[in-house]
């Protein structure tokens, strides 16, 4: 699978999607262009066969600055309409999609962070599972300064990393976070100086893993964050049932007894 657009590219390898937005002379800035490109970039993984994990990044000096003000004011209010729309069906907008969606994929996704994370760059690192940053990262929820709120799945996504309270404190002031206090708060997952390689390395691992039992317990936490105890259990149990003696779990039990890598197949 590839996808090569003069904002997004997609190259995998051994079941690892690198995915990287390649707006480096604008810090990665979200025009509509780029909002189009990660809506189609996600609509190819959703697709893809043999997808064991994913890894989101920026080229150039920035993941991403956040939202570029001046390209949507030349094409005026039909563009900001355009990323109100709904597919139907769906409680996400074409913005919210572009953030949130990293959570509907089946498969781990793993962001890439480095320099600036503003804004709407922000709220896309806050999409995929885990986030390997830099320590010089800045992170800011910036919509404040602009007389907004947060509106790209940031609700479905900030609260439950740091606290109600102190998402609330970051879209109330704006501030800036860097790379040490985004660890320390739970923003971001750990750091590295080389973010990108340290994230590919990560999905690699992942890649060897069980796909059937990796998809299970993305799918098990996903559900368990908003669902009542009872729920939880049983979709626990539903889904280990699942896996008991399925090939691929039959798989990882002798390369573990042999300590010798496993061949598994992909998911249907």
């Amino acid at each position: 699978m590839s996808l090569n657009s003069e904002r997004v590219v997609i190259e995998t390898s051994g079941g690892v999607a690198d995915v990287r937005m390649t707006r480096a002379d604008k810090h990665n800035a979200l025009d509509p262009e780029m909002f189009r490109a990660l809506d189609g970039a996600l609509e190819e993984l959703r697709g893809a066969r043999g997808l064991r994990a994913v890894v989101l990044s920026g080229e150039g000096p920035s993941f991403c600055s956040g939202l570029d003000f001046p390209s949507f004011m030349q094409e005026g209010l039909e563009i900001s309409e355009a990323l109100f729309a709904h597919r139907d069906g769906d409680a996400a907008n074409v913005a919210q999609r572009v953030t949130y969606d990293w959570q509907r994929l089946p498969v781990p996704v793993i962001a890439a962070l480095h320099g600036n994370c503003i804004g709407g760059g922000a709220q896309l690192a806050l999409g995929p599972d885990v986030r390997i940053a830099a320590p010089d990262v800045r992170i800011s929820i910036l919509e404040i300064k602009y007389g907004l709120v947060p509106d790209m799945g940031f609700s479905q996504t900030l609260p439950h990393l740091v606290g109600l309270d102190l998402a609330k404190e970051l879209i109330f002031t704006g501030r800036s976070v860097d790379g040490a206090e985004a660890l320390r708060i739970g923003l971001v997952t750990r750091l590295a100086d080389d973010p990108r390689s340290a994230a590919l390395e990560l999905a690699q691992e992942i890649a060897a893993r069980s796909p059937d039992a990796i998809r299970r317990g993305k799918r098990l936490l996903n559900a368990a964050a908003w669902a009542h105890a009872e729920e939880s259990l049983a979709l626990e149990e539903a889904l280990q049932r699942e896996l008991l003696g399925s090939r691929n779990q039959m798989a990882a039990v002798q390369a573990a007894l042999t300590k010798q890598p496993a061949e598994f197949e992909d998911p249907e």
